[in-house]
Formats: C-alpha cells, sequence, structure tokens
C-alpha cells in the first residue's frame, strides 16, 4: 500500500538502567521526525515493564513523559505485518514502522527487535543478531578479536569465575584497569581501579547491573575517538566524521554524570583532530565493525587512540541504538557531515522500510 504519511510508532522509556537517556533520546527524536511526513505515536515502557500509549511531556521539554493515568496496551500481530496497539477502547491503531529509542537490555539487545520481527513489522536499527552481539560486550569483543581488529585486552567475569586484582593486573600488565557490566551502556556501572580495595569495589558494582562483567585494560591517558555508521535503504554503508570526547578532570572518563548530568562534564569536539590517514583508517575500522558484528541501519563505534602515537588504535565498542540526545555524538557526528537529524531520520526509515521489504521477497520467494 502507498501512501505519503507513515505511522511511526516511538518505543521508548524501558526496563534497564538507561530508562532515563532513552526518554531523553525519544524527545529529541520526535521533534526531529517530520510532522509532514509521520503520524508519531508515543509508546512509552515503564520501569516495571507496563506498555503505556502517549506522551505527557510539552513539545520542548527535555524528556518524553509516560503518562501516570494510562491504561496498558497490548501489542498483537496485525495483518500484512501490521503491528496493532490494543488500547482501553480496543480500538486498532496500524503502525507502518517502529522507532525504537531502547537503550540497553530489554531495548537494544535484540528483544524487543524480536517481537518486532514476529509482528513482521519494519524497525529502525539492528536486527536480533547485530543487536544481541554488540550489547554483550563480550560477545562483541571476541567476534571482533577474532576477526583481526583491535581491541583492549579484556578479561571476562562471572560470578562463578571470579579474578582477583592481583591476578587481573598480571593477566592484563597494567596495575590501571577498567571494570564494566558487559550487557549495559551510558557508562552505567563502569570503574576505574588502581588497588585490590578500588577493584573489588568496582565489581560489586558492575555485578549490580549484570551477572557477567569485564575488566580492560585501562589506555594511559586516551583519546575518545566516536564514529557514526550509516546504512541507506540500497544498503550503503557510511562513515561520518570523526567526534572527541574529552572528559573534564573532575570526572577523570566519560562517566554518566559527565554525559548527562553535568553540562561541563566533556568537551565534545568536532571534528576531531587527527591526521587525515589515522582518521580514513577510524573510518575503515568503524565500517569494517559494523560488518562483524552484523550491524544494520546505525551504529556508533567509539575508539581509543593512544595519545603518544595516534597510529595506535583499539576498537572500544559498538553502540547498536546510540543515543540521540541533544548533546549526542550520533546525531551530532552526521550534522557535521552535512546531514540534517530530519533528513538522517528519514534514512533510518528508509532503510527499515527497504530491509522489510528484501526479506519479505526472499521469504515469499
Amino acid at each position: 500500500m502507498n501512501r505519503t504519511r507513515r505511522t511511526v510508532g516511538l518505543l521508548f522509556g524501558g526496563c534497564s538502567a538507561e530508562h532515563d537517556v532513552s526518554r531523553m533520546s525519544a524527545a529529541n527524536i520526535l521533534r526531529a521526525l517530520d510532522p509532514e511526513k509521520y503520524d508519531i505515536v508515543p509508546i512509552g515502557i515503564s520501569r516495571n515493564g507496563h506498555w503505556l500509549l502517549g506522551n505527557a511531556a510539552a513539545p520542548d521539554a527535555k524528556s518524553l513523559e509516560i503518562p501516570s493515568d494510562a491504561a496498558d496496551v497490548a501489542l498483537l500481530p496485525g495483518r500484512d505485518g501490521d503491528l496493532i496497539v490494543l488500547d482501553a477502547t480496543n480500538k486498532t491503531i496500524r503502525l507502518d514502522v517502529v522507532v525504537p529509542v531502547l537503550h540497553g537490555p530489554n531495548g537494544e539487545d535484540g528483544s524487543v527487535q524480536g517481537l518486532l520481527e514476529l509482528a513482521g513489522i519494519p524497525y529502525v536499527g539492528s536486527g536480533i543478531m547485530g543487536s544481541a552481539a554488540c550489547m554483550d560486550k563480550d560477545v562483541a569483543k571476541r567476534l571482533l578479536r577474532d576477526a583481526g581488529l583491535p581491541v583492549v585486552p579484556f578479561l571476562s567475569v562471572t560470578p562463578g569465575k571470579q579474578v582477583d586484582y592481583q591476578t587481573a593486573t598480571e593477566t592484563l600488565g597494567t596495575t590501571a584497569l577498567f571494570v564494566k557490566p558487559a550487557n549495559m551502556g551510558s557508562s552505567v556501572g563502569v570503574s576505574p581501579a588502581r588497588s585490590a580495595a578500588e577493584f573489588d569495589k568496582a565489581c560489586a558494582l558492575a555485578f549490580r547491573y549484570d551477572t557477567k562483567i569485564l575488566v580492560e585494560r585501562s589506555v594511559a591517558g586516551a583519546r575518545e575517538i566516536e564514529c557514526s555508521v550509516l546504512e541507506d535503504h540500497t544498503g550503503k554503508l557510511s562513515a561520518s566524521p570523526l567526534g572527541e570526547i574529552a572528559p573534564a578532570q573532575s570526572h577523570g572518563f566519560y562517566s554518566y554524570d559527565a554525559k548527562y548530568e553535568d553540562a561541563a562534564g566533556a568537551d565534545l569536539r568536532i571534528p576531531a583532530v587527527l591526521a587525515a590517514d589515522v582518521a580514513s583508517r577510524i573510518g575503515h575500522l568503524a565500517v569494517e565493525a559494523f560488518r562483524v558484528l552484523g550491524c544494520e541501519g546505525l551504529a556508533r563505534v567509539d575508539f581509543f587512540v593512544d595519545p603518544a602515537d595516534e597510529t595506535t588504535i583499539f576498537l572500544n565498542e559498538i553502540n547498536t541504538l546510540p543515543g540521540f540526545t541533544a548533546i549526542s555524538m550520533y546525531p551530532k557526528l552526521w550534522e557535521a557531515g552535512g546531514l540534517p537529524q530530519r533528513d538522517l531520520m528519514d534514512v533510518l526509515i528508509g532503510h527499515a522500510l527497504a530491509r522489510h521489504g528484501r526479506k519479505r521477497a526472499v521469504s515469499n520467494a
């Protein structure tokens, strides 16, 4: 069915520790979607997992709010791949495409993507496999390492396979470590550790958010470089100009507070000042990592660059649903590359619809 307007389901909130970041991203995306092209249906997921229709925030609000008095809704597969939203009045709302603005577990990990696949509805971003692989930093780093891409040396730790500070430092070859949950983003649960006491405290914090954590070698004074990768409706991949994040000395690293709580928490430098050949290599590595991990649509790829030798590059991690807040790097890097966020959303929705069409053609062959 050809229509000039599309009905877009905007999923936001969620049950992860990144709930608040999701609501900030969703507010920015809502403003970016062209009202001349799209009818938008906000669907908020509360912290306890209730799905609710509507948005209680003002148009210029920093975050979308989930209405406290809204009734739960049910999502069901409809005819011809439509997702049907059943609300309290039993009316149906057919969605042409979904933008899952959900960061972290229960949204960025393939779970919601599986629901949308079962419903047969187009959605923005990576599919089940790419989402799940990138969400688990342990799995992602193993795949990247096996493909020959440079990753920071790391250890995977579970409650049944713990290591102490001495073992970690001897294995990784440094007394300066970072500890993080394997399945989380936005720097939630991430801590540096330079002593046995700090290490034990950092592990305890990370285990609050996941049953598997990573212990990584700290790259002393590393420059934090980010690249946005975008896939268009034809499958062509493009790398954005690069950006650099310089955290304020008071934070030490790009923590959650530096990202979202402190307006002076970091200096975002776009474009990053790097030699042309180094910038080109980072862009190439970003696209290659995107392919290796089976990403689709969009991803932000984060790197560490050795300040003493910028040819020494480490791939840190990949975010398949990166932040879209007003200060987030993903849309900012594309704006620097000449693609405003309104046009960026058109590309992402165009990719979702085209991919859906290709998959249906294959399944019907």
